[in-house]
């Protein structure tokens, strides 16, 4: 009887483990400032995780992904999922990247770059250099991480709180129009978002009052304590023929990505130094 009663057991606790055992890991997705559709974000990354999971030969339906736009809710969900790999801005990276852990695992390629430059633009000729912005409104979508603009691209030399007045916006075409309007005296642009400018038809031609030095671009990190060197090998090596697949190729197509590369971890060095002095 003792023995009918353990075989019966089993046999109900055997689905349970199933579930267990293939329950997924959370990957969190942090995109700072952004205006992309979280359920469309997802929905990306879905397709990307399934082509990682076939290519890397995991079982399928091991991943999962947690998109947030806002910088707090990244902070939030990556102490309460700590996840094994995320993607994250450089600013969340240098934040996070000792209490959580993070290594480099993959940078994305944009224009056959892996890295970029900042650019504060104004109206052209109505401002000479940044001090004469001091005081002024200073718009764009990067404004939701001040910390990193102020220690990274603008190298520790000005407190984004003290020196401008800050009008933080979800959409950089919205500061953009507000700046030819005169509504607003500056925005601060990422390389993406330069790189649009052409396609834009303004009323006032704008120029760069600043531009950052080159900024390595961040992809996927993962946690070294939770990780191995292997998985986080195998994780990167199916990641770098992602856009080429044409079910991972919308996921680099909602972020303008068009390839994922290998990272040289030491090409964070000098981030990591800027960041630390700028404490």
């Amino acid at each position: 009887m003792r023995k009918t009663h353990l075989i019966l057991l089993a046999s109900l606790l055997a689905p349970l483990s199933a579930i267990a055992a293939t329950t997924p890991e959370t990957i969190v997705v942090c995109y700072p400032g952004g205006a992309v559709n979280a359920k469309e974000a997802n929905g990306a990354m879905g397709s990307m995780l399934r082509v990682v999971e076939r290519v890397g030969q995991w079982q399928a339906n091991s991943f999962n992904s947690l998109f947030t736009a806002k910088s707090d809710e990244c902070r939030q969900q990556m102490a309460e999922k700590k996840p094994k790999f995320a993607i994250t801005s450089l600013g969340l990276f240098l934040e996070m990247r000792a209490t959580h852990n993070l290594v480099p695992v993959v940078q994305p390629k944009i224009k056959g770059r892996t890295s970029e430059r900042y650019r504060v633009m104004a109206q052209k000729g109505k401002f000479q250099n940044l001090e004469q912005l001091k005081g002024k409104t200073l718009g764009g979508t990067v404004l939701e991480e001040q910390a990193f603009i102020g220690k990274i691209v603008f190298a520790g030399k000005y407190d984004l709180a003290s020196f401008f007045a800050l009008k933080p916006s979800n959409q950089a075409i919205r500061s953009l129009r507000a700046v030819d309007k005169g509504e607003l005296d500056a925005v601060i642009l990422n390389e993406q978002q330069f790189g649009g400018l052409a396609s834009l038809q303004m009323k006032t031609p704008l120029e760069a009052v600043f531009t950052s030095e080159e900024i390595p671009l961040m992809g996927v990190v993962a946690n070294s304590a939770t990780t191995s060197a292997e998985e986080r090998a195998r994780f990167g090596k199916a990641l770098e023929g992602m856009c080429s697949d044409p079910e991972g190729k919308k996921l680099c197509d909602l972020f303008g990505v068009e390839a994922f590369a290998s990272v040289d971890a030491a090409v964070f060095e000098p981030m990591i130094k800027l960041w630390d002095a700028g404490k």
